[in-house]
C-alpha cells in the first residue's frame, strides 16, 4: 500500500480528488495514458507572489524610522509603523510598495516605498508538491525555471521501493491536467531527455513498486 499520506506536506482540496485519481491508476501502471510531460514549459511572464512566510523588507525613502524588516503572517497580512494589518498575500513586491505608499501617505507626503522579498516561502498555490516515494516529501517554493530534476535533488531522490517510471505530475495551472514522467530513466540512467521544467502548483506523485 502505498504509504505517501503520513509523509506528505498539505495539499489544496481543489487538487485532492485528482490527486488520488492519480495515484490509484499510477500505481497500477508505469505507463499509463497520460502524455509525457513537456521539456519546456512557457514561463517568461512568472513572477514571485508573496505568501505566508516570507520576510519582506520596507524601505521608505527618506523615512528610516518607517523603513524595517517584516515577516508575513499565516493570515497573509503583514504589520509596520503606520500600517496595520495590510494584505500582502497574492501581491508581488511592486504591488505591495505602491499599496504601502497609498497608506503612508495619509501621513507623511509623496512616500517613496520600495519592498525587497528577502526570505521565500510563497504562497501554497505555488508551491511544488512531493509525494509517495520520494527520501524526503516535502512542499518546495518555486523558482523560475525550476526542473524536475532540481525538485529530486532537494527531494533526496527515489526510495527503494519507488516505481520511478510510473511517476505522474499533477499541473493544478492546466486545470490538473496529469503528465507522465520518467523519474526512474532520469535519476538512475542519467537520461536527460527526461528532465521536465516543472510549474507554479505543480504535484509531483511517485508511486510504490508492485514488483
Amino acid at each position: 500500500m502505498l504509504n505517501w499520506m503520513s509523509k506528505a506536506s498539505f495539499v489544496p482540496v481543489r487538487t485532492s480528488l485528482a490527486l488520488m485519481a492519480v495515484i490509484g491508476v499510477a500505481g497500477c501502471s508505469s505507463t499509463g495514458s497520460y502524455p509525457p510531460a513537456p521539456q519546456e514549459v512557457s514561463s517568461s511572464a512568472y513572477r514571485y507572489i508573496i505568501g505566508p512566510g516570507d520576510t519582506v523588507n520596507i524601505i521608505v525613502w527618506h523615512n528610516p524610522d518607517l523603513s524595517m524588516s517584516v515577516p508575513v503572517r499565516p493570515d497573509g497580512r503583514l504589520a509596520a509603523p503606520l500600517i496595520e494589518d495590510m494584505m500582502a498575500m497574492g501581491k508581488d513586491s511592486t504591488e505591495l510598495a505602491r499599496d504601502i505608499e497609498k497608506q503612508l501617505g495619509k501621513f507623511v507626503r509623496d512616500p517613496i516605498v520600495t519592498v525587497i522579498v528577502t526570505s521565500f516561502v510563497g504562497p501554497y498555490s505555488q508551491q511544488i508538491r512531493v509525494v509517495g516515494e520520494a527520501a524526503k516529501p516535502q512542499a518546495l517554493p518555486y523558482k523560475n525555471k525550476m526542473t524536475l530534476l532540481d525538485v529530486m535533488i532537494a527531494a533526496g531522490g527515489l526510495t527503494d521501493f519507488a516505481d520511478g517510471n510510473g511517476a505522474k505530475i499533477l499541473r493544478t495551472s492546466e486545470n490538473n491536467k496529469i503528465y507522465s514522467v520518467r523519474l526512474g530513466d532520469l535519476i538512475k540512467r542519467g537520461d536527460v531527455s527526461a528532465n521536465s521544467e516543472m510549474m507554479p502548483g505543480d504535484v509531483l506523485i511517485i508511486p510504490q513498486s508492485w514488483f
